[in-house]
């Protein structure tokens, strides 16, 4: 039995924003835009791996959530708190710059880690939390 990861969610509170680091800056290709009612959900994801997507939509939608929980879920995502993400580059230095000359969101420059692992952080438009380790 194969198991495999199809499709993971992040939320976004710009849509262009998001579509500048996503596709611009991390070099993702869009594999779908779709709007609804002033709202738009963006999947996208690395060229050579077409069976994993990423899945950015709009917050705190749900017809269910109070006011109040809507500035919570509002206000977690803006503290990098709600959703986070962890990516994989076989060259993690040279993407790390790549990001930083297209104005990223610096979390942690690429240290090795004590757990074994290399890696960088960064926070999208959003406020979302990506981590990026160097491949084997």
């Amino acid at each position: 039995m194969k198991i495999s990861i199809h499709y993971a969610f992040l939320p976004h509170t710009d849509a262009d924003a998001a579509l500048g680091f996503y596709r611009d800056a991390l070099g993702f290709e869009v594999r779908n835009d779709v709007g609804y009612d002033g709202m738009r959900w963006l999947t996208v994801g690395p060229e050579n791996q077409p069976e994993t997507s990423i899945v950015l939509h709009p917050p705190a939608t749900d017809p269910g959530l109070t006011d109040d929980e809507r500035r919570t879920v509002l206000a977690l995502i803006a503290k990098g708190s709600y959703g986070a993400l962890t990516l994989a580059s076989d060259d993690l230095d040279a993407l790390f710059e790549r990001l930083v000359e297209r104005g990223a969101d610096v979390v942690q420059e690429p240290m090795d880690q004590p757990y074994g692992v290399r890696d960088c952080a960064f926070r999208d438009p959003s406020g979302n939390l990506l981590r990026i380790n160097q491949a084997g």
